[in-house]
């Protein structure tokens, strides 16, 4: 299954997606059928969410096709348009992204024998096609960086990386737009990462049922339909079982989390001599399986 939040007649709904990525069927009719409430937003339904839900959604809009909606006739937001925690990220988590920033940022180019974790506000989110803001009064130095993000189903500490796979609801694209300049004088990423408008996110979230583990999916950026970078999730040096099994020692995982697990080489920050974005400038994200997200930054 493939859900989305979409905008339809003034109203925030929450969606399934059909597989072409054509069409849009709102939950409600779901939760009518069954006789339970439908939840307001995306936090609420993966809350709500059951196993038995993937194989039911999936037979009741495959049997319904009237209530589909044109997707051409819905404003796509991001998957969860207001996060209720920070957003959890990995820092240096590709060896060749780690190797092209040694010394910018600093520390080494060896590999971390420990995941390296900093947050995002959640006022960074926004959803495909929204305008990244470029704050010239503050930065000059702007960055893109694709990564996979991991959308927590359920609550849960102290994990087994055996265990990893059920506490995960599903997975979407994120831009983990950073303020280069920033995150050097504060020395601590937070401030140079938490500008607003500076997470992009989207399209949709793809089930894990979808995308059992271990994942080897194509990840790809394009500037002005230029690539920049382009890898594979097989190529984390923490994977995602290692990663949730790492941060829920100690640290509760609830649902509607959101991890953003590293971007490979190829950031603008990263290249000699550096190319930082610009006004007008064209982001797409790509992830295999899941699709593309879409971005410009404001002229």
């Amino acid at each position: 299954m493939i859900f989305a939040t979409i905008e339809f007649d003034g109203e925030e709904k929450v969606c399934c997606v059909d597989r072409a990525g054509e069409r849009v069927f709102p939950i409600s009719h779901f939760f009518e059928n069954i006789g339970q409430p439908c939840p307001r937003d995306m936090n609420g339904f993966i809350d709500s969410y059951k196993d038995e839900y993937t194989d039911e959604l999936a037979l009741f809009y495959g049997t319904r096709p009237e209530l589909a909606i044109s997707l051409d006739d819905v404003r796509l937001l991001a998957p969860i348009p207001v996060p209720r925690r920070n957003l959890v990220c990995l820092g240096k988590n590709y060896a060749d992204h780690v190797k092209e920033i040694k010394g910018i940022t600093g520390g080494t180019a060896d590999i971390p024998k420990f995941p390296i974790y900093f947050t995002k506000a959640t006022h960074t989110v926004i959803g495909p096609e929204e305008i990244i803001l470029r704050h010239e009064n503050y930065t000059k130095k702007l960055d893109y960086e694709v990564e996979l993000a991991i959308i927590i189903g359920k609550r849960g500490i102290n994990i087994e990386a055996t265990d990893a796979e059920q506490y995960i609801f599903g997975y979407t694209i994120a831009n983990d737009i950073s303020a280069r300049d920033l995150q050097i004088d504060h020395f601590q990423w937070y401030k140079g990462k938490s500008l607003v408008t500076h997470c992009p996110m989207g399209p949709w979230i793809l089930h894990r049922s979808q995308a059992p583990l271990p994942l080897a999916l194509e990840i790809k950026c394009y500037i002005n339909g230029d690539i920049r970078q382009e890898s594979n999730t097989r190529n984390l040096i923490f994977d995602i079982p290692t990663i949730i099994s790492d941060l829920s020692r100690g640290y509760e995982l609830q649902p509607g989390d959101i991890i953003l697990t590293g971007t490979p080489a190829g950031v603008g920050f990263g290249a000699v001599p550096p190319i930082f974005l610009g006004a007008g400038d064209e982001i797409c994200c790509a992830i295999e399986g899941i699709g593309a997200l879409f971005n410009v930054v404001e002229e």
